[in-house]
């Protein structure tokens, strides 16, 4: 094996999203991801549609470079090679109702008093606390209840959830900063430790700025539609055939905006001349740009906004974000085996990751990994 986290054990008792996208990016960086599924396998496995070869797309997204063994935890051998494996791991990962594993001996406390140097990481919807434990945690319940969806949508219409499981990513990526956190105190210290998230933490931290916005500044944001409450331009803005998001983060770059444009007074109009002054007087500046805007396509804007160094983009279907990508060179698409997922998004310039092994199927390791539990 090879990557920064080589030599590592991870057995991943987690499934659907937040947890095996977290064991996915720890096994894509070297660590040997052990997938521990119930004999029905992970729901994933039959979200369909889209599939590939009769295989879940969803399945296929987060389980890359993994062996699987089917366990069912009530069985006597089967429990018993769950806690051996748990008991040589490095790593342990479950998403299980806080506690859930408690009664198969497979909880932190029980699992640390035999394997001292565990980190063992657990994701929850709501925390381990006795209100949230009983919770279910679902991405688009937490999209809810956190507030993303009263941001998210028209200014008249209802409320919508985001394109993606956004919290489920979130709290994956927060659980593996958290492993790799305890993993670097284990250097220090010899002994490993209880790493715990949950999505409704990662959703308000997550929400950055509008979360601050109220602890902060006691201020409850609402639904803009694409408008951002702080800037402008940055948003959509409609051209010859179509709208294209346009970028003006800062004083400079409006200026260079207003040049490429043919308006360069509106850098120094009083109304205009600072981001907060352009935001409060969106509506008025807003007509001026569009005028400029919808004398040429779309594309033609795009390639002499970015050429004058303001950010722009075309909004694209998901084909199109991923030809972009290869059109700028970032190799997008790494085929494992027959299948198709997209890269690791991290690059080193010593310790590259790696993709040694599709997503498994059901139990593909099983055989081998029970006989070496055994010896």
């Amino acid at each position: 094996m090879t990557g920064p986290l080589s030599g590592l054990l991870v057995a991943d008792f987690s499934r659907i999203l937040a947890g095996p996208y977290a064991t996915m990016l720890l096994a894509d960086l070297g660590a040997d991801v052990i997938k521990i599924e119930a004999p029905g396998g992970d729901d994933t496995r039959s979200w369909q549609p889209p599939v590939r070869d009769g295989i879940s797309t969803y399945y296929l997204a987060v389980n890359r470079n993994k062996r699987s063994i089917a366990l069912d935890l009530k069985d006597p051998e089967d429990l018993a090679a769950a806690q051996e494996l748990a008991r040589r791991a490095d790593v342990l990962v479950e998403n299980f109702r806080p506690r859930g594993l408690a009664r198969f001996g497979l909880d932190y406390e029980t699992v640390a008093d035999g394997n001292p140097k565990l980190i063992y990481a657990s994701i929850s919807g709501f925390g381990s606390g006795p209100k949230g434990a009983e919770l279910p945690g679902y991405d688009l319940i937490v999209q809810a209840i956190s507030g993303l969806m009263s941001l998210t949508g028209d200014p008249d219409g209802e409320p919508f959830r985001a394109g993606i499981s956004v919290f489920d990513v979130m709290a994956g990526l927060h659980a593996t900063i958290g492993v790799l956190s305890a993993l670097n105190a284990r250097h220090e210290t010899g002994r490993g430790q209880h790493v715990e998230v949950n999505l409704l933490s990662s959703a308000l931290s997550g929400l950055v700025n509008q979360s601050s916005a109220y602890v902060a500044g006691g201020v409850v944001p609402l639904r803009m539609g694409n408008s951002h409450p702080s800037l402008f331009p940055y948003e959509p803005l409609p051209c010859a055939d179509g709208e294209l998001i346009i970028t003006a983060g800062n004083n400079g770059q409006f200026r260079k905006l207003a040049e490429v444009l043919g308006v360069p007074e509106l850098a120094d109009d009083p109304r205009f001349d600072r981001n907060e002054k352009r935001t409060a007087n969106r509506d008025v500046l807003r007509p001026l740009l569009v005028e400029r805007l919808k004398t040429r396509t779309k594309l033609e804007w795009f390639r002499d906004i970015i050429a004058a160094g303001v950010p722009c983009g075309p909004i694209n279907t998901v084909d199109g974000g991923v030809a972009f990508a290869e059109d700028i060179g970032l190799d997008p698409v790494v085929t494992v085996g027959e299948i198709p997922t997209v890269r690791n998004p991290i690059t080193f310039s010593e310790s590259a990751a790696s993709y040694r092994l599709p997503p498994p199927s059901l139990d593909e390791h099983g055989g081998e990994l029970r006989k070496w539990l055994t010896e």
